[in-house]
């Protein structure tokens, strides 16, 4: 773990898996010193995409300025690269109004290309995704997981056996280049000064089953507020599908596979809950890759103000 440094930050990353508090922090420091806050989640750009997000209130995000919120529509996709691009710009700005740029989010890639750079990636090519395709419908994408671990085994352990975009791109990258993903990223990160004076401070917990619990009880609450009927709102529209980035969401896709007869509904929270352990579980592998991290517990009492705590003694 990371001491903290000596100078002030140009801006400082709050990460941790989900349901860990990160928002709630967040707003405390906004409540405590002028910041505005950068997204650093890939479901949070989704314009009406908020229950299963736990996106931030109207009136939260009233409290402090969000960033990269709301973005773009579930139909379109955005990628490491862009969000380096929007957060390098973005941070810019909030500092020319005498603000600090607060990083907060889960998306641990988005967090590793912005801090330790990002490599030139090959263009998506339709003749190996068309064949990576014809593979997993004969195979199932587990298989090609399978496959991908014998040749990239750091990628393959970040990713879910089921999360077939990644599994794809992954592939897809080694096949056009003879160079694994995490090749491509070993290179970037050795070719690339960090940008700026920076802290990431992550909040993580002692205890597994603190936040396991935490997880359970999250989707409880989002269903109560009307997940199902959120993602029956997006399939109605017609134009969505389970390909998408957006609807391979968690929460989304295990909702959109129950209301397609794939199980029942009283299966429903278990089986989101069940995948959002899964993320988490990654996030944190994510996280542990990152030694320049400053562990804050999340699953003891007043997390949120040692995180405030933190950032007040160094920025």
């Amino acid at each position: 773990m990371a001491s903290l440094p000596s100078i002030k930050p140009d801006f400082v990353c709050l990460a941790g898996p989900t349901a860990s508090g990160k928002s709630a922090a967040s707003l405390l420091i906004a409540q405590h010193m002028p910041v505005e806050i950068i997204s650093v989640d890939s479901a949070l750009v989704y314009r009406g995409m908020d229950i299963g997000t736990a996106k931030p209130t109207p009136s939260e995000q009233a409290v402090v300025p969000h960033h990269l919120i709301d973005v773009l529509d579930p139909a379109q996709s955005y990628s490491a690269a862009q969000f380096v691009s929007d957060a390098q710009r973005l941070i810019g700005e909030i500092r020319a109004r005498g603000a600090l740029p607060l990083l907060v989010g889960g998306t641990m890639l988005y967090f590793k290309a912005l801090l330790d750079g990002i490599d030139d990636m090959p263009p998506a090519d339709p003749a190996v995704r068309a064949q990576l395709d014809a593979q997993a419908a004969a195979q199932g994408w587990p298989a090609l997981h399978a496959r991908l671990a014998e040749v990239d085994a750091i990628t393959a352990a970040r990713l879910s056996p089921n999360d077939s975009q990644r599994i794809q791109r992954a592939l897809e990258v080694y096949m056009s280049t003879g160079k694994t993903l995490s090749d491509h990223h070993s290179i970037a990160g050795a070719a690339t000064k960090k940008i700026a004076n920076t802290i990431l401070i992550s909040m993580e917990p002692s205890e597994r089953a603190w936040l396991h619990a935490r997880i359970a009880q999250r989707f409880e609450l989002m269903l109560q507020s009307g997940l199902l009927a959120e993602v029956k709102a997006l399939r109605a529209r017609g134009d969505l599908h389970l390909n998408l980035p957006s609807m391979r969401c968690v929460g989304y896709r295990q909702t959109w596979q129950m209301l397609d007869g794939e199980f029942a509904a009283s299966e429903l929270a278990e089986r989101c809950a069940a995948a959002t352990r899964q993320l988490a579980k990654r996030q944190i592998t994510w996280l542990r890759s990152m030694p320049e991290r400053v562990i804050v517990p999340c699953d003891q009492p007043q997390a949120a103000h040692n995180v405030l705590n933190l950032v007040q003694s160094w920025a």
